[in-house]
Formats: structure tokens, C-alpha cells, sequence
């Protein structure tokens, strides 16, 4: 007797969903009906043309949609307020000295304050407005137009976000809502709409996770000229995010820690020859270590080629470097040699040193003697004068000059206060292990304790370490009679020292260490003929570790001042569950106001996502251990990728900021906002990835709901809020969000 069985399996339809299909069977010598795929087509009901084309095209149809919304949420009302707004103070302040082309310094990388140099050059903006924060913007600065400039890269996150979810293999409800939250985030509206670099950096993050995203679905078409494309873009990209702010290297410890991950996997592939897994190993190096470090060093290239007159930042660089800018004065007709009796300033060579300075003020505590300090502005309490010992004649400058030597003693006398660089076993004021150094007695009163010993370590000119040479030569000051060095670090004096940097003897002996290299920066002496400064070069290569080292030390000294309050600091607790927002501007009732403050279905729905995927994962592990095995490869791979790599994508631009001692903002949290979006669209595409596609739809639509309604309750921040700011009273739902007064 002829029986038959039916059975089900299943395919993938277009949006993503379970498509099941009949398949008719043998058995027992019966009659076989397949029933192949193409064929179920013809059985379904056939479906409406313009539906089918919207089906098929969606991949470029609901992007572009998107896309026309984010920009109209970026621009619209864009220059409505004509003042100086928040940090446009500092970053269109920072454009402008690449228009007047003037050497400036600041923490962050060049590559976005070039472009906001570029947005002014296409707005014809000439560079001559000083950005003073809450001050209106003059008639010929097209200021909108620097705004729209700045919200282009804001704007495209949101396609770059409907692509990145696709890439993630979500399903198209899914990939809707992630590209929602992005669209619908008033957070990164409002921060879009300003002449700042955090929408430049988002929109490298998005990038970077893309290029990440997709490299990784071509895992298994190595070598192949997409592959090779998506590789080198994603290398691209990580030199751009880092180029716009450190924060970039967040994500890129991301792809790297995939790429150990990917690589150690291919080790342990005993099929693959070690020719093509030497062949993977050369390529990632090329692509993700190389290429991104080309890309930042030629936006360091760039910044020096076009800053080439000196400006406010020069005390931050090398003395050798100062002297090559047009209008210094640093160098400028300074004679060669150093002689006995010449006056100069004393640059400490360490990443960011200043000038060795003094003033009047004494120290509060300790001998009580006149304060020392490095300083990086330049004025005449910078100057000393190169005297001899006390063992010695007295200086006479009608004798033949005598040149300072290495290895000779002598002492240094403050031109303001005439009194000697002193050092003795008193604790410094800050790094106890270290002692005091002060100003102490003058030309006749003073003791041995005045006498430092010159010890050359280098000349960049000249192999010749005999004498002291203006510019070039580096030098150690070894305290005669105590042994110990003059040192400048990284550690700033309270208030009574004017925040200047703490200035030691350092009794331990590091040759090497270069805080305790000094060298001679200006320099006069009517004896000697002048030389000329800009015959030295300072190498890139220097310069390029020099000025991230000082930016990375400078970032570090951003310390909350326990004297002041700053009522937009925040901490990072704070943002994950939305306690906080910043006011971007004056409150008065004739200014525009804005207000920083995520959507809270965003905020409070990623946050909750972090802990119900920790969840997710102890389920499936308690499970697992029990011997359930329901989920399959392809699962598994799934929540490794698309779910484990956003979390970790979260942990690492969260938690330095939760580690680091610096002053914190709200903004600091937006890229780890992106990396808790995608979170949150793997755990509602997990949880709907069981129910039909009705209820699937249905479930997202309400999610889709929740979104835009709150991002259009809360519009009024992102757009301008104009007049008494208690007509906004309804949105202050916590004390913590200083909406109103």
C-alpha cells in the first residue's frame, strides 16, 4: 500500500521573512510530485505590480526616503540663530586660522578642523571673525552655509545606518527601526546643526562600522576585488575618524579586535596553506594598520603645510619649529653660540614644554621662596641671563667672550627679579619625590645651590656636543652640589601657581628622559653676529610625535577645576539613562535656545537592550550546558556578530570615559549611542524573528511609532526654542533636564 508524507522547508523571502513550501515525497514505490521553488511562485496569489516594485527597489528606495528626511531634520531652520553657539567658539575659531593660515594647537587631531577651514573658504569667509561664544555673527559671514556644510555629515549617518543594518543580516523591519533611531535621535539632530566636529565624527564612526560590517559578509570571497575594496575602505575610514578626534580609536579597536579574532581563526584553519594565510596576515597589515596611518599622518602634513605663519599655538611646538614659521620672532637674528652673559629663554623639549619661567609670587608653602615654573606665553619673565658661578669672577663684559661649554657650572639669573635658579632638599609642591626649585638671592647673595652644571645630550645640526647652540642643541641642567635634574612634566600648580606647569629637580637619573632636555629658544647678545634660524628644518616625523604626544597630554590636563563650577559637566553615568541634558547657549528670552538631550524611547530602550542581551547570552549558555541545542551554526554566528560586536562596539567608547579623570560632556556618549542602537535592533529582531510577518510588522510599527512621536514632543530642542523658555516647561520631565529655569 502506496503512503504518502508531506513535510515542510523553508526559504528566505525579500524582506527577510520565512517563506514554506509544500514538498510531496516517495514512499513505498509511490508516485513522487515535487514541487520545486521557482514553481511556488506561480502558485501564490500573484501580487500587485507597483507593491512588487516597491518590494524589489526597496534597498534604494526607503535609504533615499530616509535620507531626504535626515536632511530636512539637519537643515531646516538651520541659521536661525545668529550667534556664536556653544563650541563654534572654539572650532570656527580653529577654521579660521586655517584661512589666515597661523599656527594654533589644540587636543583634538587637524583633519575636521580643516574641513570647517574648508566649509569658510566655499562660504568666502576670510578668517577675520574670532568666534567669541554668544556674539552675532557678522552680515558677510555666511554662517549657514558653514552649518550645512557641518550637517552634510550628520545627515548621511542615517543611510549609513540602513546599510550597516542590512550588512548586520537583519530583517527589514529591523534595519526601518535602526534607521529610525538614527533619523529620529534628537541628540544627533541638534549636534548635527552647528559648526562643530561631532558630526563629523559619527559620520566616520557609521562609516567604519559599515566597511567593518561588510568586510565581514565577504568573509568567505577573499581576495576578490570587493573584498580587497571594502578592506581598504574600512581602512580609510578608521584614518578619518582617528584624524577627526582620538575617540576614533574606540572603533578602531573594534575592527582590530574582529581582526585578531578572523585571523586567529584562519591559524587554526588546517586546510588553508601558510601561504595564503601569510597572504591574510600582509594584507590586514597593509590595509588596516598602514593605510590608516597614511591617512592620519597626511592630515598632519597638510596642517603644517598650510599653517605656515606663526600663531597662538606655537610655544607648544619645538623650538626648531617656531623658528621655520614666517613673522616668529623665535630664532630671529639670535646669535649661534651661547656666551657667558647672554641673555635668553629656555625651552623645556618635552611634549608640550613651555619656557622656564619666574614671577614674584612665592610659594604658599615649603621655603616660601620665589615660584618657578614652565609657562607657554611668551613674556619677559621668560628671560635669563647665562652667569658664572660664584666660584668664579665676576661677569665683565668688557672681557673677550667666553662660551658656554658642556660640562661647565654656572648660574641662571631671572632678568625681572635678579635672583638665581635655586634648588635644595626641600619636597616640590606637587611631586614630593622630587625637590623644590625656586628663585633664591641675587648677583652677590646666594650660595652653591645656585650652580646647575650643563650637560649636552644632542646637537640637530652638528656633531660637535662641546658648546650651546641657539635652537639646536639639547641640554640637561644637573643641580652641582644635590645631583639631582631640572625637570618640567605634565603636572599643573593649583590656582596660586596660575595653573602653570610644576617645574622639579628630579633626583632620579633618566638620560632619556626628555622633560629634563632643555634648549635655548631666543637668545641675545650684542657681542655676537646673528645667525640664521631658518636654516634648520625641522623634521615631520618629529614634529608629527611632538604634537600628539602634547595633544594627548593636554587632553589628559582637562581635569574638573574643584574651584569652578561648570554647570554643563556631566558624568558618565548620567547618559545612558538620559539624566542629563546641555544647554547650548544663553537662556535669555531674546536668544534662540537649544537644547542637548536624546529621544527617550532611544535612550532608554538602548540601555535596556545592553542588559537584556547579557541576558540573552546567559539563557542561551545555562541552556547550552543543559544540552538544548536549538540554536545552529548560523545562529550562533549571528548573535556573535551582529549582536556580541555591537555590545563590545559600546563597551569600548563607553568605558573610558566612565576610567578617565577629564572633564566629561553629554556629547562624549554619542558614538557609544550608535553602537547601543544596533543592540537594540538585534534584540527586537531576535525576539520578532519567530512570529509571522504580520505580527512582526505589527510590533516594529509601534516601536516605529514610539520614536517619532517623542523625537516630534522633543522637536522644539532640536530646532530653536524662541521666547520665555517656560513654554517648554512640559518637556522638563526631571529637575536634572534644566530645560526652564
Amino acid at each position: 500500500m502506496a503512503a504518502s508524507s508531506d513535510t515542510t522547508s523553508t526559504a528566505i523571502d525579500q524582506d527577510g521573512s520565512v517563506r514554506r513550501r509544500n514538498v510531496y515525497s516517495k514512499a513505498n514505490g509511490g508516485a513522487v510530485y515535487k514541487v520545486d521553488a521557482e514553481d511556488t511562485k506561480k502558485l501564490q496569489k500573484p501580487r500587485n505590480g507597483f507593491i512588487a516594485f516597491l518590494d524589489e527597489w526597496e534597498f534604494l528606495l526607503a535609504p533615499l526616503l530616509f535620507t531626504i528626511v535626515s536632511f530636512f531634520t539637519r537643515m531646516w531652520r538651520i541659521g536661525l540663530s545668529p550667534i556664536v553657539t556653544w563650541d563654534e567658539a572654539h572650532f570656527g575659531k580653529f577654521g579660521s586660522h586655517y584661512l589666515k593660515r597661523e599656527f594654533y594647537f589644540d587636543v583634538h587631531p587637524p583633519l575636521g578642523k580643516m574641513l570647517v577651514g574648508l566649509s569658510g573658504l566655499l562660504a568666502g569667509y576670510n578668517g577675520s571673525f574670532e568666534f567669541k561664544s554668544g556674539e552675532t555673527y557678522p552680515e558677510e559671514l555666511n554662517y549657514t552655509f558653514m552649518r550645512q556644510f557641518n550637517a552634510f555629515f550628520g545627515a548621511v549617518c542615517v543611510p549609513l545606518a540602513y546599510f550597516t543594518a542590512r550588512e548586520l543580516n537583519f530583517k527589514r523591519p529591523t534595519v526601518w527601526l535602526v534607521t529610525l533611531m538614527v533619523l529620529c535621535e534628537n541628540s544627533y539632530a541638534t549636534i548635527s546643526r552647528f559648526i562643530l566636529l561631532d558630526s563629523m565624527l559619527l559620520c566616520f564612526t557609521f562609516t567604519t562600522t559599515l566597511c567593518w560590517a561588510r568586510f565581514h559578509r565577504l568573509r568567505h570571497d577573499s581576495f576578490s576585488p570587493e573584498w580587497f575594496f571594502w578592506l581598504f575602505a574600512t581602512g580609510v575610514s578608521i584614518g578619518c575618524v582617528c584624524g577627526i578626534k582620538l575617540v576614533g580609536l574606540c572603533v578602531t579597536g573594534l575592527v582590530g579586535l574582529y581582526t585578531a579574532e578572523d585571523l586567529w581563526n584562519k591559524f587554526g584553519d588546517l586546510k588553508m596553506s601558510k601561504v595564503e594565510l601569510g597572504a591574510h596576515v600582509v594584507t590586514r597589515v597593509i590595509g588596516l594598520i598602514m593605510i590608516p596611518l597614511s591617512v592620519y599622518m597626511f592630515s598632519f602634513w597638510v596642517h603644517f603645510l598650510v599653517l605656515e605663519n606663526t600663531g597662538p599655538g606655537d610655544a607648544q611646538m619645538s623650538s626648531l619649529f617656531q623658528a621655520n614659521l614666517i613673522g616668529t620672532e623665535v630664532g630671529k637674528n639670535s646669535p649661534l653660540e651661547v656666551a657667558y652673559g647672554s641673555k635668553a629663554t629656555i625651552k623645556n623639549m618635552g611634549y608640550g614644554g613651555g619656557l622656564l619661567h619666574s614671577h614674584v609670587q612665592t610659594y604658599p608653602e615649603g621655603s616660601t621662596q620665589q615660584q618657578i615654573t614652565c609657562y607657554h606665553h611668551k613674556d619677559a619673565n621668560n628671560d635669563w641671563f647665562f652667569y658664572p658661578n660664584r666660584s668664579e669672577p665676576e661677569l665683565n663684559t668688557e672681557a673677550p667672550v667666553r662660551y658656554v661649554k658642556n660640562g661647565d657650572v654656572l648660574r641662571f639669573l631671572h632678568a625681572q627679579t635678579g635672583r638665581n635658579l635655586h634648588s635644595h632638599a626641600v619636597a616640590a609642591p606637587i611631586t614630593k619625590a622630587d625637590n623644590e626649585v625656586s628663585c633664591y638671592g641675587n648677583t652677590t647673595v646666594g650660595d652653591d645651590k645656585d650652580h646647575w652644571t650643563v650637560e649636552v645630550v644632542s646637537d640637530a645640526v652638528s656633531s660637535d656636543k662641546s658648546k650651546v647652540r641657539t635652537l639646536t642643541t639639547a641640554f640637561r641642567l644637573r643641580h652641582t652640589s644635590l645631583g639631582c635634574y631640572l625637570r618640567a612634566g605634565n603636572v599643573n600648580l593649583p590656582q596660586w601657581g596660575f595653573k602653570q606647569i610644576e617645574t622639579t629637580c628630579v633626583k632620579t637619573n633618566r638620560p632619556r628622559d626628555v622633560y629634563t632636555h632643555w634648549n635655548v629658544e631666543a637668545h641675545w647678545n650684542e657681542k655676537l653676529p646673528a645667525g640664521n634660524a631658518a636654516a634648520y628644518k625641522s623634521p615631520f616625523l618629529k614634529d608629527f610625535v611632538h604634537l600628539n604626544v602634547a595633544m594627548m597630554t593636554s587632553n589628559n590636563a582637562l581635569v574638573p577645576d574643584p574651584d569652578k563650577q561648570d554647570d554643563l559637566a556631566s558624568k558618565s553615568w548620567q547618559w545612558p539613562i538620559l539624566n542629563v541634558g546641555l544647554r547650548m547657549c544663553s537662556w535669555e528670552d531674546k536668544i534662540v535656545k537649544y537644547f542637548l538631550l536624546g529621544n527617550p524611547v532611544v535612550y532608554w530602550g538602548t540601555s535596556a537592550s545592553l542588559g537584556i542581551f547579557g541576558l540573552l547570552i546567559v539563557w542561551y549558555l545555562v541552556r547550552w550546558q543543559r544540552k538544548y541545542s536549538e540554536l545552529h551554526e548560523k545562529d550562533i554566528d549571528h548573535i556573535h556578530y551582529s549582536g556580541l560586536y555591537p555590545i563590545i562596539g559600546w563597551l569600548l567608547h563607553y568605558l573610558p570615559f566612565v576610567a578617565m579623570s577629564r572633564v566629561t560632556y553629554v556629547h562624549h556618549y554619542y558614538p557609544a549611542l550608535y553602537f547601543a542602537i544596533l543592540t537594540f535592533g538585534f534584540c527586537s529582531d531576535w525576539f520578532t524573528r519567530r512570529l509571522g510577518n504580520t505580527a512582526r510588522w505589527a510590533v516594529h510599527s509601534v516601536l516605529y511609532a514610539a520614536v517619532i512621536a517623542l523625537f516630534v514632543v522633543f522637536k522644539d530642542i532640536v530646532f530653536g526654542m524662541e521666547g520665555n523658555n517656560q513654554q517648554w516647561k512640559h518637556l522638563k520631565w526631571f529637575d536634572s533636564w534644566r530645560i526652564t529655569d
